[in-house]
């Protein structure tokens, strides 16, 4: 999974979320997809994100969610990190706190992409070892090595 150096910027990592509920945990790293550039239009890509949670929680459980939208307001596949130690209220799949969350932006004539993002991740979170790792991982070369 080389190609997370590329989609999760080291402006896209925050290891102190601030937020306490899931929408303003999405909202909290939604912004770093602003002011990076990459979100042109942050209420236009928070509404597909928030559309997809309506759907059905992306809350998957151990502590871990992995939020993402597909729209116009996205010039290119970008991926964010955020960690809570205390947690986040998220509606998740188990009712638990989340901790860790990935949050994914790909534009709108992008194929399957979020998928093919989403698929990698979750196949890399269902490791406990992975979760324990990323919750100590202090700086962006860290969070690279756990999904190399």
């Amino acid at each position: 999974m080389s190609e997370i150096r590329t989609i999760l910027k080291p402006a896209f990592i925050n290891f102190e979320l601030t937020s306490q509920d899931k929408e303003a945990a999405i909202r909290e790293l939604a912004n770093t997809f602003v002011t990076e550039g990459v979100v042109k239009n942050e209420s236009v890509y928070l509404k597909a994100v928030m559309q997809r949670e309506a759907e059905s929680t992306t809350g998957i459980g151990f502590g871990v969610a992995i939020p993402h939208g597909k729209s116009l307001a996205v010039t290119k596949p970008s991926l964010a990190f955020g960690r809570s130690l205390p947690g986040i209220s998220y509606d998740s799949m188990d009712g638990k706190p989340v901790h860790l969350i990935f949050l994914i932006a790909v534009p709108k004539a992008s194929n399957d992409e979020h998928l093919r993002i989403l698929s990698k991740l979750s196949r890399k979170l269902m490791h406990e070892d992975i979760r324990q790792k990323l919750l100590t991982a202090t700086d962006a070369e860290e969070i690279y090595q756990i999904f190399e």
